[in-house]
């Protein structure tokens, strides 16, 4: 828990890039990558990926991802 808020903190992580195809999700360069960031809560993650998924709108092979960082940590935990 965060000393300041008393909530848990459930790590979630943005990022995106160009994939090779509509139909897969291999990316075409892993080095072009973009790392939008690290959110403490879902709410905040998924902000951020819609403000990114706007963005590239005229793309169709531009894809943005939310990955729950929380439940990779701790697998176990039901949060």
């Amino acid at each position: 828990m965060t000393e300041q808020s008393g909530k848990k903190q459930l790590l979630h992580l943005v990022f995106g890039g160009e994939l090779e195809s509509l139909k897969g999700l291999d990316f075409k360069d892993l080095a072009a990558l973009d790392i939008v960031g690290i959110y403490p809560d879902y709410a905040s993650a998924l902000e951020a990926w819609k403000s990114k998924a706007q963005m590239t709108v005229d793309n169709a092979h531009m894809r943005y991802f939310i990955v729950h960082m929380h439940r990779l940590l701790d697998p176990d935990s039901k949060g």
